[in-house]
């Protein structure tokens, strides 16, 4: 077919608006591949207390909680999409029974630990859970739940803002990574869904990278619209 019958321009004509279509699909590329894979969930521990009979989502981080004595705290590792779908820890939550050999002593308290390293399922690839344990802690009256959970499951392993990542040296890597629902896969020390234990690490792409893309492309189109003008 004729070029200059069927748009009423030469192929030279259309050099402009076929280079910027190219820009906008080589773009659109970029930014397919920036996004990240949707996240089913993240790995990540979670904190629980002990109230009323049942496991109640902690309203705070364990490094802030002063806990009384005969308290019971709990920390289960799985993948979990938010703090309402998250797993509770399976073990006892009978203060009398965990703390049954260590008796009160003045100035100081005993917090009931609940330890539940989760299942093969949720371990990260390479890793296997230890069994679940209880442990009571014996700490001073002013010391605070992350202090109870130092004195009995060291080591505990910290990311750079100071976010607990690993209890007992479990998991030996990562900080609430997202577990992608294509692949399976996991990209480490990243953002979780549980701002107890883990904040976003910044390893992903920025939201001014996308803004600064979803500019570049409008600028693309209204280039390919004014040389479609002409």
């Amino acid at each position: 077919m004729n070029p200059r019958r069927a748009t009423g321009r030469t192929p030279r004509d259309l050099r402009p608006a076929r280079g910027a279509a190219a820009a906008l699909a080589g773009i659109a590329l970029v930014v397919s591949s920036a996004v990240p894979a949707h996240a089913e969930g993240y790995r990540y521990w979670s904190f629980w207390e002990w109230a009323d009979g049942g496991w109640s989502y902690a309203t705070e981080g364990p490094a802030t909680t002063r806990p009384a004595d005969g308290a019971v705290q709990g920390y289960r590792f799985s993948v979990s999409e938010d703090s309402q779908a998250g797993a509770k820890p399976r073990g006892a939550a009978d203060f009398d029974a965990v703390c049954a050999d260590t008796p009160a002593e003045e100035g100081s308290k005993r917090v009931a630990v609940v330890l539940d390293f989760g299942t093969a399922a949720d371990a990260p690839a390479g890793e296997r859970p230890p069994q679940p344990r209880t442990a009571c802690a014996r700490v001073s009256e002013d010391a605070s739940g992350g202090e109870a959970l130092a004195a009995v499951a060291k080591p505990l392993r910290y990311n750079s803002a100071a976010l607990l990542c690993g209890i007992a040296g479990y998991p030996a890597k990562g900080c609430g990574e997202p577990v992608s629902g294509d692949s399976g896969r996991t990209s480490e020390d990243t953002g979780a869904a549980d701002g107890h234990l883990a904040d976003d690490g910044g390893s992903g792409p920025s939201f001014g990278l996308y803004t600064g893309l979803i500019a570049v492309l409008a600028l693309g189109a209204a280039g390919l619209w004014q040389a479609r003008r002409r």
